[in-house]
């Protein structure tokens, strides 16, 4: 069981895929052997959920691609609104409404030749949006996870800067790789300092006394769920910090949890074999899962 865990859908089968404008069966939907994105990982991408006909933090999101695409070299080529359109586009043609998540990518474009200078590429970005009917299964949410401490660390603004959303996952996948292996659903990964940062795929979040802790985000992704946790503690009278910890502080934690634009809250409940909060999903973990829930319904009614 693990946090992008979702209920099967037979309409997958035929979405529609919009590839540089055009729209795809997913059978058709193909990029070229030289695209950036293909050769090098060399991109930019945003995984964001349909709800209720809103595009759930469409701003935040779209906010974040134009400033990772913008901080690696990359001209998108078009507005912000431009993006929003060909992701309505994309929706209209698949006639959905509502419990869809779509994966946004812009990659550098075609290259000439398989090199990774920009000078090898013509043409604009490569720019795909993939919608699907996914819905998060509900049992993660009650039952939660368990994570791994995996040797993996997360990489500096220096080497591959862990603050972007780029196509060149290559850090997360391998401790992705390596909790999998260890038998846990997703890996814990520490920064270059031996301290707690992230998920491979999500961020984490700790419980202890009634304070909420998270990383001070210098070494991971800036989270548009992690972002909406943050300001839904301070705004209940949560305490909340932004801190650096260890992973011997998860160890004897009162909670655990993760977030993602996917599943929202999921609660975690054993870290490296030690068990949290009895096994089971912690009373402030689920008072969190529902006061996201309630922002969620209440920016993102049904017409």
């Amino acid at each position: 069981m693990g946090t992008h865990e979702f209920q099967q859908d037979d309409r997958n089968r035929s979405i529609l895929i919009n590839v540089n404008g055009e729209i795809l069966p997913r059978d058709a939907a193909k990029i070229s052997v030289f695209d950036s994105g293909f050769l090098l990982g060399d991109g930019v991408w945003e995984g964001i959920r349909l709800h209720n006909g809103h595009l759930a933090f469409r701003d935040e999101h779209i906010d974040r691609l134009f400033s990772g695409a913008e901080s690696i070299g990359i001209d998108i080529g078009k507005s912000k609104e431009e993006i929003v359109t060909i992701i309505h586009e994309t929706l209209k043609a698949n006639s959905m409404e509502s419990d869809v998540h779509l994966r946004l990518i812009v990659s550098r474009g075609l290259k000439k030749t398989p090199y990774q200078h920009p000078n090898a590429n013509e043409g604009g970005p490569t720019i795909v949006v993939i919608p699907e009917y996914k819905k998060a299964d509900p049992e993660v949410n009650k039952k939660g996870i368990r994570l791994g401490t995996v040797s993996i660390r997360r990489a500096t603004e220096k080497t591959q800067d862990p603050k972007l959303n780029t196509l060149s996952k290559l850090n997360c996948i391998l401790a992705c790789i390596e909790a999998d292996a260890l038998g846990y659903d997703e890996g814990l990964m520490l920064d270059i300092n031996g301290n707690v940062s992230t998920c491979n795929s999500t961020n984490f979040f700790m419980v202890r006394g009634g304070e909420v802790w998270t990383s001070a985000g210098d070494y991971c992704l800036n989270g548009v769920t992690r972002g909406n946790v943050i300001s839904l503690c301070a705004e209940h009278d949560i305490p909340v910090f932004q801190k650096d910890y260890l992973v011997d502080d998860v160890h004897s934690a009162d909670e655990c949890f993760v977030t993602g634009t996917f599943a929202g809250v999921i609660p975690v409940v054993e870290v490296d074999g030690n068990i949290i909060s009895g096994g089971g999903r912690g009373p402030l973990t689920e008072k969190l899962q529902m006061l996201y829930k309630e922002r969620i319904e209440m920016l993102y009614p049904k017409s």
